[in-house]
């Protein structure tokens, strides 16, 4: 086995060498040192089924040898030469893109991370209509950068301490813990129509865009009810407003769909992605119509964006999900989770609320009085690393139990994981 400085000295070098804003998950955090399909091993060999994909990335499992090895092969053939030059494989990877995406979402940027994505839509969106002003969802998560953080509304999030003006909160369409205290059908999509007040009384009318995630991911898997999509859309079409959707934790397959959207029949003006489209390359882009896009003239470029490596992986990304069926697999495998959580729900009413698509499922721990339990949450998702399976956590007081797998996870794995989550939610107190 190799040699590995182990858990303890990777910690004395990240306090020492690493910005203190970046944290981790548990107490006794492994080291991991290898990665394949469905699972991860630590420095000592220890086996971990993966419930989390890096945080919704590694879709098509680690390590994947029919991605790797196509990754591995362009590495040895061609690695950068900016996209200045041309080169094959991003405009075959646009040209994918432009087949899987909803409705005519044709012409696509590529930059590195999720948040370069978010921060382009909002610019094309900009530069379309020329207006400036930003609606946003409450609890949404969009980015690092300073415009990206400020339509994030999440305050854990919110680090910038002079953010940018222009920018309104819509209710978000949680319905669990609903922000309006209603509850779905009667309230009428109520949260959808408060848009309408928001655009008529927070600001000027010079509202370029509305960015939302389809599904709130950092929220807690926070999923709108079916209609709630087109109610907002119309709204926003009423006004000359741009629908901005991010599907940078949601996208390729993770809903039972290729991107989650599809799941409530809307087609956005503009859509951003990045994460499982890499499967672990750091790849992300903004695609829009052609009469959106084409009034980008004014040069742009991305040093790393759609550089040959990363466009390799993305293309192998959606020939494996096709191939593989992987779109039919999250959504058996997530109906199985949800069905089994509902069932552990039962016998532990520790489980306020189940929710999800695919397999993007979320599980909300509670206290009696319905309070968020975010100290049960870690409980859980330590006894259980130290079963040998890796869960996330999210929402805004750190209370839901985040399940975003691998979407190769099988049946097996699933009653396994069930299996052990309800052994530990025995032990709770």
């Amino acid at each position: 086995m190799a040699e590995y400085i182990g858990p303890e000295k990777c910690l004395e070098k990240k306090k020492k060498y690493i910005i203190p804003c970046l944290g981790h998950f548990f107490a006794n955090p492994p080291q991991f040192v290898k990665g394949s399909m469905q699972y991860l091993y630590d420095h000592t060999g220890k086996k971990y089924l993966d419930c989390f994909a890096g945080v919704s990335v590694i879709n098509c499992g680690h390590c994947n040898p029919e991605i790797t090895d196509k990754v591995v092969k362009q590495v040895q053939t061609l690695q950068h030469v900016c996209n200045i030059y041309l080169t094959e494989n991003i405009y075959n990877l646009a040209e994918k893109l432009a087949q899987v995406t909803p409705g005519r979402l044709q012409k696509s940027f590529f930059c590195s991370t999720g948040t370069e994505a978010n921060e382009g839509a909002l610019l094309l969106a900009n530069i379309y209509n020329g207006k400036s002003e930003i609606l946003a969802l409450r609890n949404g998560l969009h980015g690092r950068t300073k415009l990206t953080m400020d339509v994030t509304g999440i305050g854990m999030w919110r680090t910038d301490p002079n953010p940018i003006g222009g920018i309104h909160f819509a209710p978000n369409p949680y319905c669990y813990r609903c922000p309006l205290g209603k509850k779905f059908p009667e309230c009428d999509y109520a949260c959808a129509n408060a848009v309408e007040d928001i655009i008529s009384y927070a600001t000027s009318g010079q509202v370029s865009a509305m960015i939302c995630e389809a599904i709130q991911g950092n929220a807690g898997i926070v999923v709108p009810p079916k209609g709630y999509f087109k109610r907002l859309k119309e709204i926003l079409e009423k006004h000359d407003i741009l629908l901005i959707i991010d599907e940078v934790q949601t996208g390729f397959a993770r809903t039972g769909k290729m991107f989650a959207i599809e799941n409530f029949d809307v087609e956005p003006d503009i859509m951003t992605m990045a994460k499982a489209l890499g499967n672990g390359a750091p790849i992300s882009c903004f695609i829009s119509r052609p009469e959106i896009a084409d009034k980008y003239t004014r040069p742009g470029a991305s040093t790393l964006g759609g550089n040959p490596v990363s466009t390799t992986a993305g293309i192998a990304v959606l020939e494996y999900i096709e191939k593989h069926n992987l779109m039919e697999n999250a959504k058996a495998r997530g109906e199985q989770l949800r069905q089994g959580l509902r069932e552990l729900q039962k016998k532990y009413p520790i489980i306020g609320d189940v929710r999800g698509l695919g397999l993007m499922t979320g599980a909300e721990l509670i206290n009696t009085d319905k309070s968020p339990a975010p100290d049960k949450v870690d409980f859980v998702v330590e006894t259980m690393k130290d079963r040998g399976f890796l869960i996330g956590k999210n929402g805004i007081a750190r209370n839901v139990l985040a399940f975003q797998p691998p979407l190769i996870i099988t049946e097996e794995n699933i009653n396994d994981l069930l299996n052990n989550l309800g052994d530990v939610l025995a032990l709770v107190k």
